[in-house]
């Protein structure tokens, strides 16, 4: 389980770190800190306990209207301030030293017209445009300048960047684009995460969730990792994974697709996304050593 991380989203919430962080994890991935005292307890529990930070960018709350930066915005004046405000955040927790800052992409989310996305979870219309709005050049124009300025600034600053897929079109998953960014900037990794990537696959018919793990996952550092319970709409959501949770009843194919990562990619951190107040001691328990013995035995 020395691979295992939990995330401390809006706090850092003590009752949820003595319950789920076990001493041989791998460490804690933070988001959304409402105060500089919870930076602070981050700060000083991961030095007593020896573990690593991840951070799901931002770190401090209310930097901005929305959470994620939207450093594809194809107006100049939005994407600049996208990288002025990950400038700053990248300035501010200098003192932290994160193992690995993540960011989503794409973002905005260049979402297929073919598509029903009325089930994907947005808090703004400025997150997203749909593909035929935002042509491939400029996909491949912008990534490119997130590449390079994410490699300059991990030099500078001394992490991982990670892009988390968020909602994904034809220009990630039918070409080799994204591929060869990662090989070119190799500095550049992914998350995968497994609820969202099943939720695509479920409203988007053109979507194979395994085939994008297969081909990704090797270019992973970290698996955000829980599922949920789709029939006909969302009926369980960041819910945490278990063996007896059936595809055939609707949930995610959890085993499957860490079959999959295990053989591509055996040093990736798993995340457990999940609200783990849904479950009881035992079964949260039963969830670790579920995922240990598929991944790690």
């Amino acid at each position: 389980m020395n691979n295992f991380m939990i995330g401390q989203y809006g706090s850092f919430d003590y009752t949820k770190y003595n319950r789920d962080f076990k001493d041989e994890f791998f460490g804690i991935e933070a988001c959304l800190f409402n105060s500089e005292e919870d930076v602070l307890n981050l700060i000083k529990e991961s030095k007593d306990r020896s573990f690593e930070v991840g951070v799901h960018f931002p770190l401090r709350a209310g930097q901005s209207d929305l959470r994620d930066a939207l450093v594809l915005s194809q107006d100049q004046s939005v994407k600049e301030s996208a990288f002025e405000l990950i400038q700053n955040e990248l300035e501010y927790m200098i003192h932290l030293k994160p193992k690995y800052i993540l960011f989503h992409y794409p973002k905005p989310v260049i979402l297929d017209d073919r598509v029903d996305w009325s089930s994907w979870r947005f808090t703004d219309s400025k997150e997203y445009v749909y593909e035929s709005k935002y042509s491939i050049n400029d996909f491949i124009e912008n990534s490119q300048y997130l590449f390079q300025w994410l490699s300059a600034m991990s030099d500078k600053y001394n992490f991982i960047p990670v892009l988390e897929f968020d909602a994904l079109n034809k220009y990630v998953y039918q070409t080799e684009l994204l591929e060869e960014l990662l090989n070119k900037y190799n500095k550049v990794k992914l998350c995968l995460d497994t609820g969202r990537l099943y939720l695509q696959e479920k409203i988007d018919p053109f979507f194979n969730s395994k085939e994008v793990i297969k081909k990704y996952a090797k270019y992973a550092e970290v698996i955000h990792l829980w599922t949920l319970q789709y029939i006909q709409k969302i009926e369980q959501y960041h819910y945490p994974v278990l063996p007896e949770l059936s595809p055939s009843e609707g949930w995610a194919p959890i085993e499957d697709y860490l079959n999959i990562i295990r053989e591509e990619n055996r040093n990736v951190k798993i995340q457990f996304e999940h609200q783990s107040d849904f479950i009881s001691d035992e079964d949260l328990e039963r969830c670790y050593v579920w995922v240990d013995k598929i991944l790690n035995s």
